[in-house]
């Protein structure tokens, strides 16, 4: 049968954790964009719409 140990994912080949950290930062900052974004346009609707 395969073994089943505990990964240790910090010292695993192959992790990047910069690029996590920069991938992450991103998403972030495109949430925020676009919830501002979608907010501004329901603010400029209900101005001009009505």
């Amino acid at each position: 049968m395969a073994e089943h140990s505990e990964v240790a994912y910090t010292t695993a080949d192959g992790n990047d954790y910069q690029a996590h950290e920069q991938t992450y930062e991103g998403f972030i900052r495109l949430v925020k964009f676009g919830t501002a974004s979608v907010a501004l346009l329901l603010i400029l609707m209900a101005i001009f719409l009505l």
